[in-house]
């Protein structure tokens, strides 16, 4: 089963994605800080991470950074309610980058398409 990181400062948020990534066979795992994400990607060792880019008072971007530095191998997914960050090109060392709607579905598939290409028999 794969492990996906959640990183988000909004606590619904975490428990509605972590509750429909685990319907749909993942384990979860989350974090509301810089921190606290990557104190996750040591300890957890998640197969891929869904990233905010607004953290309360901290920046998304500055954890991709420093998650790309530690594990290069480790898919991290965008996932912000602003689009216009799409051409950050700092943004640009994510694998995908999904605008945050009441649809997860793109989300999902986005996940499931990244997982698939680390576990081609499935997560």
């Amino acid at each position: 089963m794969a492990k996906i990181l959640i990183v988000d400062d909004e606590v619904n948020v975490r428990r509605l994605y972590g509750e429909e990534l685990r319907q749909e066979g993942y384990e979860t795992v989350a974090a509301a800080t810089i921190a606290e994400a990557l104190e996750a990607v040591e300890t957890e060792n998640p197969d891929l991470i869904v990233l905010d880019i607004k953290l309360e008072d901290e920046s998304g971007i500055d954890c991709l950074i420093e998650i790309v530095e530690r594990r290069k191998d480790l898919p991290v997914v965008i996932n912000s309610a602003y689009s216009v960050y799409k051409d950050n090109f700092q943004t640009w060392a994510a694998d995908a980058y999904i605008v945050k709607s009441m649809d997860l579905m793109p989300l999902k598939t986005k996940i499931k398409e990244l997982l698939g290409k680390r576990h081609p028999r499935g997560v």
